[in-house]
Formats: structure tokens, C-alpha cells, sequence
């Protein structure tokens, strides 16, 4: 199989030109051993490209447990830069992804920018925030993320009573003006990222929440790199919700099962 590596602020992924449908989505155990960082190629998680009526392609994301996933933020700025590689698509997008369709602009450094779901509702739970951006998300914002163990106290969260069966996302957010920075555990990898599209989305959306920015944007410092989040508030969600960073090409081979 001919595979290309691809990273979005060092959240990476392996992605496949699946348009003969030859791939085989359902060998989770393949899908695994790929995305292993000792054993495979190594990534936080698989996409496939693949043909779709009236859109430019589908984008079907996988995590590196094996199993189909919720839509990925960076995965999907990722695709898009991919998309364009294949001569698929010039400087815009408009594709199919498990949450429903999304666009997507293309700069000529390599920067994308992806327009998300709209959220309908943010949770509050005490100080805390809950949310859908396309995947699950819990938003926990802190004084101070210097020497936290994000692994330790996002496993806390994403295996509690609440969450534990089908699993959520958990985001550790420090504010400092109008400035973020942001730690992601994420479910499917079981670990901690270098950063996460839909996370840092939904840490900025809460962001707006508390600051009362209901028109704005925010920077976003994720551990591998800078991401920036626009929204426009309505009533008790967000519209117009952009991810705009750069999708960068690492390098692509063949992978022999």
C-alpha cells in the first residue's frame, strides 16, 4: 500500500488514496499495527480519501486503536492539502466527513483553513465545559499547565462514571488575555497529542464563553504548534466557526502487511 505522512501542528496521520475502495476498513488489527510509532509507519491516526457524489471526496478518519473515529480537526486540514496534491482540488474544498459537510480555503503557505459543525450547546458542569465540535470535548481551563501530568488527569476525566463508555475528549486550557494554550488528551489514541483541531475549537469556543467574546478569535499554542479558532456566537452555541493552521507533508512510502 502507498501511503503519504502527513502533521498539522505535530498531530500527524498516515493517509491513503482510497478511491478503488481497495483498502480494508474493517481490519482494525491493520489499522493498528500502521499507526504504531515502534512497530509501523507511526501516527495519531489513519484517513482515507475516497470518492463521493456531489462533493469533492470523503474523508474517513480512523484512530490508532483500529476503530473509525468522529471527526478530526487537523486530520481534516491535513486531507485538504492532500486533496490539493492529487489535483483534486485548487484553493477551496467542499467534502464529505463523518459529522456532515465541510469547506475548507487553501493558502499558498500551506496554511488551511476549515470551516467546522456548528455547536448547538455548551454544557456547564461547575467551572467546567462539555461540547460537541465534531467529537466530544471537555474543557477544563487551569491556572497553570507547567509540569501537569495531561495524560494522568485526562484519563481521570475520560474514564469516569459519566464518560467511560463511549469515551470523550478531555482539553486542558490556560488563558492569558486573548491568548490560549492548550493540552489535549485524546480518546482512540489513549494518550496525549501534540495538538487536536477539534479540542483547540472547542477550548476556544469556551474561551468566548467565559471572556463574553460572542465575534472574535483566538491563538492557540498547542504543544506542536500555532492554531487560530474564529466563531460567531448564536444563542446557545456557535456559527461560522473556522480552524485556520498549517498542513504540513512529511514524507511517503510503501507499507508491506
Amino acid at each position: 500500500m502507498h501511503f503519504f505522512k502527513y502533521h498539522g501542528a505535530g498531530n500527524d496521520f498516515i493517509i491513503l488514496d482510497n478511491r478503488n475502495l481497495t483498502f480494508e476498513t474493517d481490519n482494525f488489527s491493520l489499522i493498528a499495527r500502521m499507526c504504531d510509532r515502534r512497530f509501523g509507519i507511526g501516527a495519531d491516526g489513519l484517513m482515507l480519501l475516497q470518492n463521493k457524489s456531489q462533493y469533492d471526496f470523503e474523508m474517513r478518519y480512523f484512530n490508532s486503536d483500529g476503530k473509525e473515529g468522529s471527526m478530526c480537526g487537523n486530520g481534516g486540514r491535513c486531507i485538504v492539502s492532500f486533496a490539493r496534491s492529487l489535483d483534486i482540488i485548487d484553493s477551496s474544498s467542499r467534502f464529505m466527513a463523518v459529522d456532515g459537510v465541510h469547506e475548507a480555503t487553501l493558502e499558498e503557505n500551506g496554511i488551511v483553513n476549515l470551516k467546522m459543525s456548528d455547536v448547538l450547546h455548551v454544557e456547564r458542569i461547575g467551572d467546567d465545559f462539555f461540547l460537541n465540535t465534531g467529537s466530544p470535548h471537555y474543557v477544563r481551563f487551569m491556572n497553570d499547565l507547567s509540569g501537569m501530568d495531561v495524560v494522568a488527569e485526562g484519563r481521570k476525566i475520560r474514564y469516569n462514571e459519566r464518560f467511560m463508555k463511549e469515551g470523550t475528549n478531555v482539553n486542558f486550557v490556560k488563558m492569558e488575555h486573548d491568548r490560549l494554550t492548550v493540552h489535549t488528551y485524546e480518546r482512540g489514541v489513549e494518550d496525549e497529542t501534540l495538538a487536536c483541531g477539534t479540542g483547540i475549537t472547542a477550548s476556544a469556543l469556551c474561551a468566548g464563553l467565559k471572556s463574553g467574546v460572542s465575534n472574535g478569535s483566538f491563538p492557540v499554542a498547542a504543544k506542536g504548534g500555532n492554531l487560530e479558532v474564529s466563531f460567531v456566537k448564536k444563542d446557545d452555541g456557535f456559527t461560522n466557526i473556522w480552524l485556520k493552521g498549517p498542513a504540513k507533508f512529511v514524507f511517503e512510502g510503501d507499507y508491506i502487511k
